[in-house]
């Protein structure tokens, strides 16, 4: 089937381009993706976001990537600070995603996020303290991708804070859809 290329992209001859845009998404919406919080720190600033384009992209180093759009909070935050964390979600804690799709409250005195509580990791960055694990990063590239930098970085620190067979949560696991 010949391509045209739109103003929504590539799209086949005699199909509509915005009804060819919403079946990309859809099929996009596809891909297996987990929901997790990034903890982002810049000096005494710090956040959390929920994100699901997260994935390992090297073994050797061991380096994590996280796609942030540019005006989000968290972005402003890894770009000065250089670091990150993935906190991974359980299943079971479904809800706290949705507590982080805004910039968050932070209060000092009770160290929460949110009214989450947290503990600043290795790097600075906040970690969640319900978090089944996290993964914590030192940034080592950036790559301009669009409305979004990926920002890839190298593990510096990990750790269980449940039990290892604690099922983190999915995308699936949610009505929420993100991405396409």
């Amino acid at each position: 089937m010949p391509v045209q290329h739109g103003p929504v992209g590539p799209f086949p001859d005699g199909v509509d381009p915005e009804e060819y845009d919403k079946l990309r998404r859809r099929v996009l919406w596809t891909f297996p993706s987990g929901l997790y919080v990034i903890g982002s720190r810049h000096g005494d600033r710090r956040n959390g976001m929920t994100a699901n384009w997260v994935t390992q992209v090297s073994f050797d180093p061991k380096l994590v990537a996280v796609s942030v759009e540019k005006d989000a909070v968290t972005h402003e935050l890894i770009a000065g600070g250089g670091v990150f964390v993935v906190n991974v979600i359980d299943r079971e804690d479904r809800a706290i995603v949705r507590k982080f799709t805004k910039p968050v409250e932070v209060d000092e005195a009770a160290h929460t996020l949110n009214e989450f509580p947290f503990h600043d990791g290795r790097t600075g960055a906040p970690i969640l303290d319900q978090a089944v694990a996290f993964v914590e990063c030192e940034v080592r590239q950036q790559v301009d991708v669009g409305g979004s930098t990926l920002f890839i970085g190298e593990v510096v620190d990990a750790g269980f804070q449940k039990p290892e067979d604690t099922a983190p949560l999915r995308m699936e696991d949610t009505r929420m859809n993100y991405g396409g």
